[in-house]
């Protein structure tokens, strides 16, 4: 991987954790644990 799509790449990863916490800051509580049950529910229907 070149240097510049390596730096792209963490720039993008950084970026996306920051936009994730700002959309957590939005939502209320009871969202946040639907959709982090939502997800752990997917996580889990993929076991084998």
């Amino acid at each position: 991987m070149s240097n510049s799509k390596k730096f792209d790449l963490e720039e993008r990863t950084a970026r996306f954790g920051e936009d994730v916490i700002e959309f957590a800051k939005k939502v209320t509580k009871n969202e946040l644990n639907l959709i982090f049950t939502a997800i752990v529910k997917k996580s889990r229907s993929n076991e084998k």
